[in-house]
């Protein structure tokens, strides 16, 4: 096997921690807890792992002994599964996480991709992964509503409404509930302010939603809050 230059090699993980860091920003300003700096370092973590793969073994090879570089990158592939996992988590019936525990998977094959010298693969791939999770999100939220979070603000007399109250009053919808803060509202004394999310609702079954709630002992005012992100 033909010797690479060491610069070829330094080349090459600086160039997936730059395309890690694309991928891994655009989590970064979601505030996700797999961001910049994950990225960076999975990606520079499997590349490495694949330039030790294919060019570690060159000094102790002998005439009968055939290398594999595939059998290291194969580890990387079921190996990051444990950082994906840890981005993900669950909710009630919600799960949220798993396009960040995918783009960490995706950006472990960049890295993979880069080590074993398929630079335009690697960039194609990365602008690929940068269109799926910035361009195709705004189409996902107007075109695929059930999934969102939608939000509450509601205005009742003090510790009229509790949120065992809320959950007999949506039925099959309660374990839609994301959130339940109460607090007292400013500036009146027998008046609590309580915000609720809920998620994977449609416009039919979110305006169900309202009109039960409204319709409980005690609701003084209810209104649709700014959504979640």
């Amino acid at each position: 096997m033909h010797e690479i230059p060491q610069w070829d090699l330094i080349g090459r993980l600086a160039l997936s921690a730059l395309l890690g860091s694309f991928i891994g920003y655009e989590r970064e300003r979601l505030a996700w807890a797999a961001g910049l700096r994950t990225h960076m370092l999975v990606c520079v973590g499997s590349t490495l792992i694949m330039i030790v793969s294919a060019y570690g073994f060159n000094d102790v090879l002998t005439s009968g002994v055939a290398l594999d570089p595939s059998r290291m990158a194969a580890q990387v592939v079921s190996g990051i599964g444990f950082l994906g996992a840890g981005a993900i988590m669950a909710r009630g019936e919600v799960v949220r996480g798993l396009t960040t525990a995918a783009s960490v998977w995706s950006v472990a094959g960049i890295g993979l991709a880069v080590g074993g010298g398929l630079y335009i693969p690697a960039v194609g791939a990365t602008v690929i992964i940068l269109i799926i999770l910035a361009g195709i999100k705004p189409l996902e939220r107007r075109f695929i509503s059930n999934r969102q979070l939608r939000s509450l603000l509601i205005f009742a007399e003090r510790d009229a409404l509790t949120l065992p109250m809320v959950h007999e009053a949506l039925g099959a919808s309660s374990p839609r509930v994301q959130t339940f803060v109460m607090r007292h509202k400013i500036g009146s004394a027998d008046t609590d302010e309580i915000s609720i999310t809920l998620s994977r609702l449609t416009e039919g079954q979110f305006s169900a939603v309202q009109k039960r709630l409204a319709g409980l002992p005690g609701v003084r005012e209810i209104k649709e809050a700014d959504s979640a992100p």
